[in-house]
């Protein structure tokens, strides 16, 4: 497989949480093992989007055991013999080669996966942002021999970039330490919200200069973090800023 690989440095790694939500992209070649028509290729192709069942294939990380996955789209972009190209847009944790073979099974004449190609993780896609290894190399070697580092930064974006499209809570700065101390967010320490929240969604908290703070699970939906002025209106559970980095305003008067 080849495209995008999302890689965090430092501190960012405690982001890896939003790209396993988060959903991807992939271009795939499909081979498969007998003539069929055009036409029973699409539709049975088609009837594979919205929620599906899957099971890991043998080689993989995780247990296999049955689970649902939902594929967004998928688009055929060219069908030449018994080789299908096509794009899919699914849910994090779905294994391509797994529908390859599962559309084959379906179609009748089994099939495999030959070429893959992530396009999308998250926020990240092969058209915008993206450098090779061979551009990270030589912008680590530039630093290292003339003590430049605008080509790493160039390279290497903000910790910021991976949250781009979750759901985030803006929060006073007198609660920021608390959060990065561990604590819930209460409704006092709100100050707006940049979406749709439902309650049990993994949300961003973050300060009102737009930085990534920590991430949180909704105790409520939207409605109810506006309309709550008492109480915890998510849960902390993944801290990214280092603490002290606001001043410790709690307790004060």
């Amino acid at each position: 497989m080849s495209g995008v690989l999302p890689v965090t440095l430092e501190d960012a790694t405690k982001t890896t949480q939003a790209f396993l939500m988060s959903g991807k992209e992939y271009v795939c070649l499909m081979q498969l093992h007998d003539d069929i028509e055009k036409s029973r290729i699409t539709n049975v192709i088609k009837d594979f989007i919205g929620e599906i069942y899957q099971k890991p294939p043998l080689r993989s990380s995780v247990k296999r055991i049955l689970r649902k996955r939902t594929i967004y789209e998928i688009n055929i972009l060219e069908i030449e013999n018994r080789c299908v190209l096509f794009k899919v847009a699914c849910e994090a944790g779905t294994y391509i080669r797994k529908l390859c073979s599962d559309v084959g099974e379906v179609i009748g004449s089994g099939a495999h996966m030959r070429e893959l190609r992530r396009t999308r993780a998250g926020p990240f896609t092969e058209n915008e942002g993206i450098v090779s290894l061979y551009e990270l190399l030589d912008a680590s070697l530039t630093y290292q021999e003339d003590d430049d580092e605008r080509h790493l930064r160039n390279v290497i974006l903000p910790v910021e970039k991976a949250f781009e499209y979750m759901p985030k809570i803006f929060i006073k700065d007198s609660a920021v330490n608390a959060i990065c101390h561990g604590a819930d967010l209460a409704a006092p320490g709100i100050v707006k919200l940049n979406s749709k929240i439902n309650q049990g969604d993994i949300v961003a908290l973050f300060t009102l200069k737009k930085e990534i703070i920590a991430i949180a699970k909704a105790l409520f939906n939207s409605q109810k973090i506006f309309e709550n002025k008492f109480g915890l209106m998510a849960k902390t559970s993944r801290v990214i800023m280092p603490i002290d980095t606001y001043p410790k305003l709690w307790g004060k008067r």
